[in-house]
C-alpha cells in the first residue's frame, strides 16, 4: 500500500507545533506495518534536498514554474517567492497576506506529484493541505483521501474576493461548498471532499460536533459524522525517552536521575533548584491557556513554584511573560524561541508540566512530559481528557491533576493540589513513576490508521 502524507510541516525539516511531530513520526510506524509512505511538503528556507524535476503548475489564472526536490521519501514543493521566508506562516504580528496563494499552489503542485505516482491513500493534514481532496477528485486520482484535523481553530479563511485564486468552478463557492459567511474556508473543503475525516483524539472528535468547540463548522461535522472518528496521537520514543536522550544533562530511568537534570537546568537559567518546577513547551497563544496563566502566574510563584517557558507565538503574551521574568528573577525563565535542546531539558527537569489549554485537540506535551516523569497539570478538555486522569489518593488511581472549568480559580486550585503532592515525596515519586511507565507510543495508533486505510480501499 502506497500512502502520501500531504502537510505543511514535518520533522526534521520544519516545525511550529505538534503537526510536525505527527507527520515526522507516523510514517515510519506505518512502514513497519507494510505501507510505503511518502511525505509532500513545501521547501522552506534552509531545507537541503536534491532536485527531482520541474513542473509547470497552474493555480487560478497564473502558471508557476515549480521545482520538486526530494530527500529519501519526502518530496518538497520548491517555489522560493512563496516558501523561502523566515517563518512558515507569518510573523508574530500576523499571518502572511498571501497564504491563500501560497498553499493553493502547494496543493496544486502536490496533486501533480500524486498523479505521477500510483498512490493508494492520500492523507492530508490541516487547512494548508485541505484543497488536495477536491483537486485530486477533479484530476481523477484513484487514491482514497483521508483528512486529519489537528486543530479546528485554524481554518484557512480568506476573503471571498480571492476565490479565483483557487481555480475552482463557482459552483463550489456556496454554503454547501467552501463558502463560509462570504469567505473562503479551506479547511471546510477538506471536510466536505475527503473520503474520511479523522481527528487526533476520541474526545475531540465528539467536542467538535458541538457549537462550543465546532468553530462554526459543527454542522458540517455532524453531517459527516458517519465518516469521522478520533485516533489519539502518539509520541516517538526513539526521540522522547530519558534513557536514550542525547540532549538532556544526564540520561535516567528513575527520578534520582531526573533531579540531576533539574539542578543543572536551574543553574543554567538562574532558578532556585530547591523549589518545585513547572514547565511549559508550547505555542504562546490564547488557545494554549496563556490568557488564564497571565492572570494567575504571580500567585503560582508566590505559592512556592518556579516556572520555565519555551515557545513563540502572539506578541502581547511575549511582552506580558517577559515582565514576569523581570518581576520574579530566580523564579521565572521565559525563552521566546525554538530550541529543541532546551525543550528536551525542560521535560527532563520539570516536576510538573502545565497545559491549561482553552481547547486541546490531542496534546503531545503532556505525553512527552509523562515519559520524563513530569506530572501533568491540565484542563479537562479534548485529548487531555483521554490521556490524563485526576490522581485519587484513596484509590491511587490517576496520573495527573485536572481542573474542570476554564477559570483562574480552578487553575490555582489545581496548582495548589500539585503543591500538596510535591510536599509528599513518596506519593509524588509514585505518581511520577506511574507516568513514566505509561505507553503512548505510535504503535497502536498506526494500527488504527492502517485499518482505516484498508477499510477505505475495500469500499
Amino acid at each position: 500500500m502506497k500512502v502520501a502524507f500531504i502537510a505543511s510541516e514535518a520533522l526534521p525539516f520544519a516545525k511550529t507545533g505538534g503537526l510536525a511531530d505527527v507527520v515526522g513520526a507516523l510514517p515510519a510506524y506505518l512502514d513497519g506495518l507494510g505501507c510505503e509512505t511518502y511525505i509532500i511538503m513545501p521547501k522552506y528556507r534552509g531545507i537541503q534536498a536534491e532536485f527531482d524535476r520541474e513542473l509547470q503548475v497552474q493555480s487560478g489564472n497564473s502558471v508557476y514554474d515549480v521545482r520538486i526536490c526530494k530527500k529519501d521519501r519526502t518530496f518538497f514543493v520548491d517555489y522560493p517567492p512563496f516558501f523561502d521566508r523566515e517563518n512558515l506562516y507569518g510573523t508574530p504580528v500576523g499571518d502572511y497576506e498571501d497564504n491563500c496563494e501560497r498553499f493553493t499552489l502547494f496543493c496544486r503542485a502536490a496533486v501533480q506529484v500524486l498523479q505521477d505516482r500510483d498512490f493508494d491513500i492520500i492523507h492530508c493534514h490541516d487547512w494548508q493541505s485541505a484543497l488536495v481532496p477536491v483537486f485530486s477528485r477533479l484530476a481523477k486520482c484513484r487514491a482514497k483521501s483521508v483528512f486529519t484535523i489537528h486543530n479546528l481553530g485554524y481554518q484557512g479563511r480568506f476573503p471571498g474576493s480571492k476565490y479565483d485564486i483557487l481555480g475552482l468552478d463557482r459552483g463550489f463557492f456556496t454554503p454547501d461548498g467552501i463558502e463560509f459567511y462570504g469567505e473562503i474556508n479551506l479547511l471546510k473543503s477538506g471536510l466536505l471532499y475527503s473520503d474520511w475525516i479523522t481527528t487526533v483524539s476520541q474526545n475531540y472528535a465528539r467536542e467538535i460536533q458541538t457549537p462550543e468547540f465546532g468553530c462554526g463548522l459543527d454542522g458540517v461535522l455532524r453531517m459527516r459524522a458517519s465518516h469521522l472518528n478520533g485516533i489519539i496521537n502518539g509520541i516517538d520514543y526513539n526521540t522522547w525517552d530519558p534513557r536514550i536522550d542525547q540532549y538532556i544533562f544526564a540520561r535516567y530511568q528513575d527520578l534520582v536521575g531526573k533531579q540531576l537534570n533539574k539542578k543543572e537546568l536551574a543553574n543554567e537559567y538562574g532558578l532556585d533548584a530547591n523549589r518545585p518546577l513547572i514547565g511549559m513547551v508550547s505555542r504562546v497563544a490564547g488557545q494554549k491557556g496563556f490568557d488564564l496563566l497571565a492572570k494567575t502566574l504571580d500567585e503560582i510563584i508566590l505559592m512556592g513554584f518556579n516556572f520555565i517557558l519555551l515557545g513563540v507565538g502572539e506578541k502581547p503574551y511575549h511582552d506580558k511573560f517577559k515582565k514576569f521574568e523581570e518581576i520574579f528573577p530566580g523564579n521565572v525563565s521565559v525563552n521566546l524561541k525554538f530550541d529543541d535542546t532546551l525543550a528536551h531539558r525542560i521535560y527532563a527537569s520539570s516536576d510538573f508540566f502545565l497545559m491549561p489549554s482553552r481547547y486541546e485537540p490531542c496534546g503531545l506535551g503532556q505525553l512527552i512530559g509523562m515519559k520524563y516523569g513530569a506530572v501533568p497539570v491540565v484542563h479537562k478538555v479534548g485529548g487531555l481528557v483521554d490521556t490524563v486522569q485526576e490522581y485519587d489518593a484513596g484509590t491511587q488511581n490517576g496520573n495527573g491533576i485536572v481542573f474542570d472549568h476554564y477559570t483562574g480559580e480552578d487553575l490555582l486550585a489545581a496548582v495548589e493540589r500539585a503543591s500538596f503532592l510535591y510536599r509528599d515525596p513518596e506519593t509524588m515519586n509514585s505518581v511520577a513513576a506511574k507516568c513514566m511507565n505509561l505507553d503512548f507510543s505510535w504503535t497502536a495508533s498506526a494500527r488504527k490508521y492502517m485499518a482505516l486505510y484498508e477499510k477505505l480501499l475495500a469500499s
